[in-house]
C-alpha cells in the first residue's frame, strides 16, 4: 500500500504540473489523500502535503471556495504545530492569502497579514 500511495502522489503531481492538466490530476490527488488517511492517519506531514497538493489543484481549476476550506485548515494546523515563524506556516499562509484575495475577502486578507 505504501508503494501504491507513493505512486498516486507522484502521478497526481505530474498531471498537475505537467502540461497543465489539473482536471486529470484532481481524482488522483483525492484518491491519494484518501489512501494516506486510511493507512497513515497518524502521519500528519503526509496528510498536510497531500491536502496542499489537492488545494493547489482545486485553485488551478478555479474552485477557490473549495481550495479555501482546505487552505484554512492547513494554515491552522501549521500554526498550531509549527508556529508562525516556520517556513511551512509562512507558505501555507501565502496560499491562504492567495485564495482570500481571489475571492476578494479583503478584511480577512488584512487580518491574516497582521
Amino acid at each position: 500500500d505504501g508503494a501504491r500511495c507513493s505512486s498516486m502522489e507522484v502521478l497526481g503531481k505530474a498531471l498537475q504540473v505537467g502540461p497543465s492538466r489539473p482536471e486529470d490530476a484532481l481524482p488522483v490527488l483525492e484518491a491519494g489523500l484518501d489512501l494516506i488517511r486510511r493507512y497513515w492517519s497518524q502521519d500528519e506531514d503526509a496528510i498536510l502535503t497531500a491536502q496542499t497538493s489537492l488545494s493547489n489543484c482545486l485553485a488551478d481549476l478555479g474552485r477557490e471556495d473549495e481550495a479555501l476550506v482546505l487552505r484554512r485548515m492547513i494554515f491552522a494546523t501549521d500554526v498550531a504545530s509549527l508556529g508562525m515563524s516556520n517556513k511551512n506556516t509562512i507558505l501555507s499562509g501565502h496560499n491562504l492569502a492567495d485564495s482570500l484575495m481571489k475571492l476578494e475577502l479583503w478584511d480577512e486578507v488584512t487580518a491574516l497579514s497582521r
